[in-house]
């Protein structure tokens, strides 16, 4: 089994895509058919999509949690810290590796991974 797809909806696309490509991602802005304009980046086999909100959505669901490893990762926890991103637990070592956990703009927690 692969993960092929991961959708994150946001009220600021802009800003969400411009906050992952911290991570190394490079996002493409487009439309499908009737579908909304998005922002796609690929990693591996897998497309994270960035959405505006759904008619339904009044915000971003904040329980989605995401975990990437990251090949430039002391530099990329430099910048996020110069960018006063909300760390909920600073770099260390665990049972899975020498990790991080940060927020996303929309407050969804994301564990960085030293590759």
């Amino acid at each position: 089994m692969d993960i092929r797809l991961i959708v994150l909806r946001t009220s600021n696309t802009k800003r969400l895509a411009d906050f992952y490509s911290l991570f190394g991602l490079t996002f493409d802005y487009h439309k499908h058919e009737n579908s909304p304009f998005h922002y796609s980046a690929s990693i591996g086999l897998t497309v994270l999509e960035i959405y505006p909100l759904s008619k339904s959505q009044s915000e971003a669901d904040k329980n989605l949690r995401l975990g990437f490893g990251i090949d430039n990762f002391d530099q990329t926890i430099r910048t996020l810290k110069e960018l006063q991103v909300p760390f909920s637990l600073e770099p260390t070592q665990t049972e899975f590796g020498f990790m991080a956990i940060i927020s996303d703009p929309d407050e969804r927690k994301i564990e960085l991974y030293k590759k």
